[in-house]
């Protein structure tokens, strides 16, 4: 298990699977283990994906100080992800939370980013957040699942903040285009898998600067992939839309039948978009 050493001393992990160019791969949660993307659907057959455990999760060392796991004081780990890797410029994928650090780390750092795929993405770094209204419009979706009415009003008090732990995992199936054995089973993982305490901080007071963030997002001239699951209410598919607006070469693919975590649900179609949308801005950058 490689590892390299953050600005501030504080010892990182990182997983490599698969073949082919290097793809950076941030985990979202926030600050859950990478160990839940397992190989992205399969993308390792055209990538090889470089696998970020974020400090004080996975195999990475706990910080000496916790106000480092707020989101944007982790950009300095990502850049020298990227050193220790020797790359000049990056492809850079990103999960959920996740997509929250790569946009700061673009936003910081845009000569080093070839291009940036957010998976089911937030985007509060831009200024864009889910509501409960938009969580609301995404659970009506799931009106005929067997599951749906035992797991409804949990559903609705982990966004109007009055849930507790049992109702985060009564809530789980809303998160999956299909609650079978593998998405239980995944679920079930994330037990064990997050930082409680680096989730509070990872968004606190200070961590984003929308205004900035969009002024160089509208310069860009990165090549942006967003993927949305047509059954994910964070972000709801119109949602990811509006985000793909403030860039100027964005891409949007929704995949039907996919939850919040599509390379579970729909994993053929999403290796097939992400390794298709890297193939064609290589060939671009390459000048073919």
């Amino acid at each position: 298990m490689p590892t390299f050493i953050a600005p501030d001393g504080t010892r990182l992990a990182h997983h490599v699977r698969g073949e082919g160019e290097p793809l950076l791969c941030l985990p979202g949660g926030p600050m859950r283990a990478s160990a839940y993307l397992g190989d992205l659907g399969g993308l390792t057959r055209h990538r090889r994906l470089h696998v970020l455990d974020l400090r004080g999760t996975g195999d990475s060392a706990l910080p000496a100080d916790p106000a480092t796991y707020r989101c944007d004081r982790q950009v300095d780990d990502v850049e020298a992800f990227r050193a220790h890797l020797g790359l000049d410029r990056v492809d850079l994928l990103a999960h959920s939370a996740g997509c929250d650090l790569a946009l700061l780390y673009a936003v910081r750092h845009p000569r080093r980013v070839r291009t940036l795929t957010m998976i089911t993405g937030r985007a509060r770094a831009l200024g864009v957040d889910f509501t409960p209204e938009h969580r609301a419009e995404g659970a009506a979706l799931r009106t005929a699942e067997p599951w749906f009415e035992g797991a409804h009003d949990a559903y609705t008090r982990l966004w109007d903040g009055t849930g507790t732990e049992a109702d985060e995992d009564t809530a789980l199936p809303f998160f999956y285009g299909r609650w079978d054995a593998a998405a239980r089973a995944h679920a079930a993982s994330g037990a064990e898998q997050y930082n409680d305490e680096a989730a509070e901080r990872y968004a606190g007071p200070g961590a984003f600067r929308p205004a900035e963030a969009r002024a160089v997002a509208a310069a860009w001239d990165v090549r942006v992939l967003l993927v949305a699951g047509e059954l994910d209410s964070g972000p709801l598919p119109r949602v990811a839309a509006a985000v793909a607006e403030l860039f100027p070469r964005a891409e949007l693919t929704v995949l039907p039948g996919a939850g919040h975590f599509p390379w579970l649900d729909a994993p053929d179609a999403l290796r097939e978009t992400v390794a298709g949308f890297l193939d064609r801005a290589a060939d671009r950058h390459d000048g073919r």
